[in-house]
């Protein structure tokens, strides 16, 4: 149920975005990517060590330095870390013990930004100068 409810979300994200218009700024995708990356240090704050806080936000910088470097040079990089972070999402709970993490959350994340990130995908295919710089129609 959660990869279905993760889907939904970021379809309706995605077309929120695009109807009123946050989807024209290179900004919008890299900030989604920036808050997704973040949502494991909130687990850690709200039931973790600080041991696993330090670890989570050393991963979440890296997906702010991937958002960042996306917005400034290449939309691409940030459709992959949102893939990357989705694959991740799977795998999170062999590499870091996070027990503030919700049960129902990797799934759900997973779904939400695979499908969030390939939407970014057809975007740019449909428009390639749009991941280089060229504001988003």
């Amino acid at each position: 149920m959660e990869y279905i409810i993760g889907l939904t979300v970021a379809a309706a994200v995605a077309l929120f975005a695009i109807l009123v218009g946050l989807a024209r700024e290179r900004s919008f995708y890299a900030t989604v990517l920036i808050v997704v990356g973040h949502y494991y240090v909130l687990f850690a704050a709200m039931g973790a060590s600080s041991r696993t806080l330090v670890t989570e936000i050393v991963v979440a910088a890296i997906f702010l330095l991937a958002a960042v470097l996306g917005f400034k040079r290449n939309l691409w990089l940030v459709v992959a870390a949102l893939i990357g972070h989705g694959i991740f999402d799977f795998f999170h709970h062999l590499f870091i013990d996070n027990p503030g993490v919700p049960r129902w959350w990797p799934g759900f994340c997973l779904a939400f930004d695979v499908v969030f990130g390939g939407l970014l995908a057809l975007r740019l295919i449909r428009h390639p100068r749009l991941s280089a710089g060229a504001p988003l129609v």
